[in-house]
């Protein structure tokens, strides 16, 4: 995400009739979502988190800025010829690019963690850019899809604040949305070609296709669930990850030395702790209320019965903060806002419902115990790993693939229309091996390489 300060310009927007014309944005972004799931957007943030929902604020900010009211006036031109002494020529030339940005779908690959990625612009086409980026690339997968805008910044490309993951179902929703708006009947192409000014006009779109997959996600996910879960403070049950970069600077010790500090922080360990109830006085004993009546209710406490709201676990530069409801996330986030402040960057939030975190955990089956078992080292379990799946991909490329419209592999590269859905298919390949590997490294290592260059298709792998 991108480390320029635009707190000055947020606090503009009380000035003059900006508020006004920002709620008229803001409304295009988000308010047909909301009237469809008749909810409020104090009810979205809940339902989504509140670092989510401030993402999608940002979005329709980001899409405020570049454009003009009342005789070509623009935000930022007025901001920037009042305020601008304040900023400083970095930041002033960031909030320009800004201005002119647009944002689109892109393709990631190439993927350095904490560093780099290269984007491909689906939307406007063009060779894959190098994008700088510090946060997001520790999550992002090759050829996941993102919505955002890429802005230039002292000589390098990099991310604004306004990034969306897109689902391959998000993906195929947006590329409805785009032909149905443009009033152009679908070819054969997944995505139509736009220009800046068409990308500028359907910036909403992006929120929005975002907001009613999420929603209608979560809907389907609920219905799914054969119980209601709620944690012992009678919070629905919502497992949330929460990943904090380490500021610029700041080291492991001096997060250490606040965190052991803060009272009902318990220590497991030096990088370690359990985050405690603070009881005053004897501890009551839990009694459902409300919808809380009518599920299940889980708690997690410590040998002597304290209750464990969460836990807080240092990774190299990364805090990782694991809550399981949207109110202790909050309450976690206003904690460590108080007692680590500046030490800490602007959080990323994984959000998942309880099936979620029960088919993610069914995947993984705790490969390290099963190698542990056999007595196999990584080197051998990532040996083992690649050379099962090389026996399973090389016949495949001899059998009907359903995604290739029932060709196989090798009759697909034959010809132009079967080349493009080659190129998808191992795309999808590489991103599930690399997903579902997060718990097998022997799998996440897996290099499919010679696939491309056994099918011909080597050079459009970009």
């Amino acid at each position: 995400m991108a480390s320029h300060e635009l707190s000055g310009l947020i606090r503009y927007l009380d000035q003059e009739d900006w508020q006004d014309c920002f709620a008229e944005v803001l409304d295009d972004h988000i308010v047909p979502a909301l009237e469809a799931g008749d909810i409020a957007f104090e009810d979205l943030a809940e339902m989504i988190g509140p670092d989510v929902a401030m993402t999608l604020w940002g979005c329709a900010f980001e899409d405020f800025l570049g454009q003009d009211w009342d005789n070509g006036r623009n935000f930022i031109d007025v901001y920037l010829k009042r305020r601008g002494w304040k900023e400083g020529p970095r930041n002033s030339a960031y909030m320009r690019a800004l201005k002119t940005s647009v944002m689109s779908l892109y393709e990631v690959s190439d993927i350095v963690p904490g560093k780099s990625l290269m984007a491909r612009d689906l939307l406007q086409g063009g060779d894959p850019v190098l994008v700088q980026e510090g946060t997001a690339t520790r999550t992002l997968k090759p050829w996941d899809r993102i919505a955002a805008r890429l802005v230039p910044s002292d000589g390098k490309m990099i991310l604004a604040g306004g990034l969306l993951p897109y689902s391959s179902a998000a993906c195929e929703d947006l590329s409805a949305s785009f032909y149905e708006a443009l009033r152009k009947r679908r070819g054969k192409a997944a995505f139509p070609k736009l220009d800046t000014e068409t990308l500028r006009e359907l910036a909403p779109a992006f929120t929005l296709t975002w907001l009613f997959r999420t929603m209608e996600d979560m809907a389907r996910q609920m219905e799914g669930t054969s119980h209601l879960l709620f944690n012992s403070d009678g919070d629905e049950l919502l497992f949330h990850k929460i990943r904090y970069p380490l500021a610029k600077g700041v080291t492991q010790k001096a997060v250490v030395a606040v965190l052991d500090a803060v009272p009902n922080l318990r220590p497991e360990s030096r990088t370690f702790w359990n985050w405690l109830e603070n009881h005053q006085g004897p501890k009551k004993a839990f009694r459902p209320q409300g919808r809380a009546k009518e599920g299940l209710s889980l708690t997690s406490e410590m040998d002597d019965g304290t209750t464990v709201l969460g836990t807080l676990e240092l990774k190299g530069r990364q805090l990782l903060v694991g809550v399981n409801s949207r109110e202790r996330a909050v309450r976690a986030q206003a904690m460590l806002a108080e007692v680590l402040g500046g030490l800490l960057g602007t959080p990323l939030t994984q959000i998942m419902t309880p099936d979620q975190a029960l088919a993610e955990r069914d995947a993984r089956h705790d490969p390290e115990n099963d190698r542990e078992a056999l007595g196999l080292s990584s080197e051998d379990e990532a040996r083992l790993i690649g050379e099962a799946m090389e026996r399973h991909y090389r016949q495949v490329l001899n059998e009907a693939v359903p995604a290739l419209g029932d060709v196989t592999p090798r009759q697909a590269a034959r010809t132009a229309a079967g080349r493009e859905k080659l190129v998808a298919w191992l795309k999808s390949l590489e991103n599930n091996a690399a997903r579902v590997g997060d718990g097998q490294r022997g799998m996440a290592a897996y290099d499919f390489t010679w696939m491309w260059q056994e099918l011909g298709v080597a050079k459009l792998r970009k």
